[in-house]
């Protein structure tokens, strides 16, 4: 729709520059979130060197990414992320704890760095507490959705390091507890997808996992519920998945967490 200045009526605290902007925002999700500045500045009734001065404003402040010449909308977790530079669990945090609200489950942030398992962050939700760590999560990857997800990821080398470093076990009855039939187990799974675990790491515990993009970091977003909601697990993991692929955190927030080149 065709927006209009503020006349006379117009509270005189306004800034006419935000709310030009907060309009070109508006037109890039009324386009479902991509558009060119000609487009944008003809929709949101702008001169479109005023439209060009904006959207470099918003691309600085990373709200907007320019691809080309195409402005999308970058997603609130990515926004999230580039204002916790300084504090970079600070976004992650924010994301899981929306996707336990959302998902109804614990939801859980892991890592793949310097040959280990990092939980990263976990989902603060009374009504769906994580699960126990009552085996060193990091060296019972081969047991937990989180971990296999990770170990799916790598290339047979890096896994078979991790592996003569942390030996498989059974934790539970219904754990792969030989090394040959987890590797066979895993070469059977599409590395993409989402991994369902039921009662491997604890029992009364069923669990789905998913990779997700951080920067060249191998990482994954999980999910836990009670054993007794297993029916649950398949319909939250697609859930999950789709969530993951909307999501693609930069190379500058893995440079930004870690300090160093992935």
């Amino acid at each position: 729709m065709p927006y209009r200045e503020g006349g006379s009526g117009t509270a005189p605290t306004l800034i006419q520059s935000v709310r030009r902007a907060v309009r070109l925002l508006d037109e890039l999700e009324r386009r479902g979130g991509a558009g060119s500045a000609k487009q944008l500045a003809r929709e949101a009734v702008l001169p479109l060197p005023t439209a060009y001065h904006l959207l470099r404003t918003l691309v600085h402040e990373g709200l907007i990414r320019n691809d080309n010449g195409v402005y999308t909308l970058v997603s609130p977790l990515r926004r999230d992320l580039g204002r916790a530079a300084h504090e970079p669990a600070l976004g992650i945090q924010a994301w899981v704890d929306t996707l336990s609200l959302d998902l109804d489950a614990a939801v859980y942030f892991v890592q793949y760095r310097d040959g280990e398992v990092e939980l990263g962050a976990v989902s603060d939700n009374p009504a769906r507490p994580p699960v126990e760590e009552w085996a060193d999560f990091r060296a019972s990857a081969h047991a937990h959705a989180a971990g296999q997800s990770l170990l799916l990821q790598l290339d047979p080398e890096q896994r078979g390091d991790h592996l003569s470093r942390h030996p498989v076990a059974a934790l539970t009855p219904h754990t792969v507890g030989m090394r040959r039939d987890f590797e066979q187990r895993l070469a059977g799974l599409p590395r993409r997808l989402p991994v369902l675990e039921h009662q491997e790491y604890a029992l009364g515990t069923a669990c789905a996992a998913v990779p997700i993009t951080v920067g060249a970091e191998t990482a994954a977003v999980a999910l836990s519920i009670p054993a007794s909601e297993g029916a649950r697990l398949r319909g939250l993991a697609d859930r999950l998945q789709r969530r993951a692929e909307q999501v693609l955190i930069s190379r500058t927030f893995a440079v930004a967490a870690h300090g160093h080149e992935p």
